[in-house]
């Protein structure tokens, strides 16, 4: 199994599917997959957005690059679009599950229907995609699979508490999944990104007040993306960037007191 795994290494010519294309992280790791030969499965509610990065795959390989609709809160629409993938496009070697989306505000004014969206996108989205690519996986004998969770999946602090359930419920269906998978020649690893200065955070007023309280922590996504890349048909387990928010979660566990001292500090909750 981990014989065919290694195969994916070289990712000349192989098929990689990226959820939440059009934007951000997954952008750039669409850039990444595509600058290594990688043939490319944009996928994205914007298809203005979703071609101009298909153009720009182009301009940096001349491997193929496939644009397709899809709205991961909407399950009907990812049995029908993956149908298509599958069968029109071809098998998929590498998922990258990237799309998602934070809003960063008080539980106690928080609005409960963005709440349920936020877990429609982030988890459910997530592991729909998830499951019917794994089936398809499983049967060519080997993937890899990658979900983009975060930081706050593993500490959680003021203003991120709908957000950080949402990434806690990916971090731990991950761990269960790779254990399920990885005697059947698909892995599953996990990247949990501190925050990065992208777009991702310009959703609410509210939200881009939580990022300026954190921005000192930001990182280069385009790293991320490189890190990403460069761990395909490896058994790596999880990414953690910046590697000292690992340390720090491990500091967390280790004193949890303190570390929700310093996590509820004016300086994560400034007003």
């Amino acid at each position: 199994m981990l014989e065919k795994l290694r195969e994916l290494r070289d990712l000349n010519g192989k098929l990689v599917l990226i959820t939440g294309a059009s934007s951000g992280l997954g952008k750039l790791v669409t850039y990444e997959m595509a600058m290594h030969g990688a043939n490319v499965v944009l996928c994205a509610r914007n298809l203005t957005a979703l071609r101009k990065v298909a153009d720009k795959c182009k301009e940096i390989s001349q491997t193929n690059s496939y644009v397709v609709e899809l709205d991961v809160s909407d399950p009907d629409a990812i049995d029908r679009q993956l149908s298509h993938i599958l069968q029109d496009i071809g098998p998929v070697d590498v998922l990258i599950n990237s799309a998602g989306f934070g809003i960063f505000e008080p539980f106690q004014n928080f609005e409960m229907d963005k709440a349920e969206n936020m877990f429609r996108v982030n988890v459910l989205g997530l592991m729909y995609v998830t499951q019917r690519i794994a089936q398809q996986m499983i049967k060519s004998g080997r993937g890899h699979i990658f979900n983009i969770a975060s930081v706050a999946g593993k500490i959680a602090t003021p203003k991120s508490s709908i957000y950080s359930a949402t990434k806690f419920a990916v971090v731990g269906f991950s761990n269960a999944l790779r254990l399920e998978l990885r005697p059947l020649g698909v892995q599953v690893t996990t990247v949990n990104p501190g925050p990065m200065d992208t777009n991702f955070f310009r959703r609410t007023p509210e939200s881009s007040k939580y990022f300026d309280s954190v921005k000192f922590l930001a990182l280069s996504p385009e790293k991320v993306a490189h890190q990403i890349t460069n761990a395909v048909g490896y058994t790596r387990r999880e990414i953690n960037a910046p590697l000292y928010m690992e340390a720090i979660h491990r500091g967390y566990e280790w004193f949890p007191t303190l570390g929700d001292r310093l996590a509820s500090s004016p300086l994560f909750n400034r007003k």
